[in-house]
């Protein structure tokens, strides 16, 4: 038998105090048993029963624990990357407060829901970069992702290829030889769709091959938004304000090819719920197995009968003193 709990100065101090008033009232029932010439027997029942659901309650405290048992533990988690754009038409406002700061606050969202997984974070606009590597490190993940900014990366535009290119080579660094059969690497794009790159169709059957499935969160509105320049907007070479829109066909289509899904954000809807319900339905991949001895803490047992104790110290009464 084992025990939860240890013997504190708490429950010594206790039973002390239990034994010090009771061994007053004894002295002082057996001075009046005196007086009247009587010797009071029946104390001695009340003070085994007392003493005994006392010594039970304290039992119950320590929590006794028997039962051992073998009993299998398993690590089951995933390996995701988040992709953030960081091109300047993620300023637009037309989401609130802008989408980038709405991303931000969506892939804060992604992590806390994650704690199992190794989470990586990856920045692109015509480049991509490692923000962080895969860690199961969620203030760190949380740090990095609230420093993001679109003057973070010193070139221009959009471009899918570099961060399909990257997740590839990371992923396939971290392959093991049953690669083929993993069901857990996963790449969330979060972008407005606007990809000057090209093709990215060559990249998307190789990440079909290594099993990477693509969740795309498109943000943005189809009516589009303006970006903001301090305190003007950016303009074109005629003069006339940039207004950057949404375009979901690409992110629907990469997605569709590596067996993954499109959600979208915008001014009046929010899909990152389902985004979050459709990974958790992925299976994962087991990381580490191992056996434990599992023990019960059977404190109701010696706390039920104290209590049974209790109830017949208060149905049973005992005559100390007959006139």
């Amino acid at each position: 038998m084992t025990w939860y709990q240890t013997l504190t100065l708490l429950e010594i101090l206790f039973g002390i105090l239990f034994m010090g008033l009771y061994i007053g009232y004894l002295w002082r029932v057996q001075k009046v048993s005196a007086f009247f010439g009587q010797r009071p027997h029946g104390v001695w029942v009340k003070f085994l029963l007392r003493h005994a659901y006392v010594v039970l309650l304290i039992i119950a405290i320590l929590g006794p624990s028997f039962g051992a048992m073998k009993k299998e533990i398993k690590t089951i988690g995933k390996d995701i990357y988040i992709a953030v754009d960081l091109s300047a038409s993620m300023d637009a406002n037309d989401v609130q407060p802008s989408r980038l700061e709405r991303a931000k606050r969506d892939i804060i969202r992604l992590i806390s829901r994650f704690n199992s997984d190794r989470i990586g974070l990856i920045v692109f606009d015509s480049e991509a970069y490692i923000q962080s590597p895969l860690t199961y490190d969620q203030q760190a993940l949380t740090l990095y992702t609230q420093t993001l900014r679109t003057g973070l990366l010193p070139h221009g535009g959009t471009s899918f290829i570099p961060v399909l290119e990257v997740v590839s080579q990371k992923f396939g660094q971290a392959a093991s030889p049953e690669a083929s059969e993993q069901k857990a690497r996963i790449l969330v794009l979060i972008s407005d769709g606007e990809d000057f790159g090209g093709r990215t169709s060559d990249w998307a059957d190789r990440l079909r091959e290594q099993n990477i499935r693509v969740f795309a969160l498109g943000i943005g509105t189809t009516d589009g938004g303006q970006i903001p320049v301090g305190s003007s907007f950016k303009m074109d070479q005629q003069g006339n304000p940039v207004v950057t829109r949404l375009h979901p066909e690409g992110l629907e289509r990469l997605a569709e090819a590596t067996e993954g899904e499109y959600f979208e954000v915008n001014g009046r809807i929010s899909e990152v719920g389902r985004l979050i319900n459709a990974i958790n339905n992925i299976e994962g991949e087991l990381r580490e197995s191992k056996t434990i001895d599992v023990t019960a803490n059977k404190y109701v047992y010696p706390l039920a009968l104290a209590l049974l104790l209790i109830l017949l110290d208060v149905l049973i009464t005992v005559k100390l003193i007959r006139i």
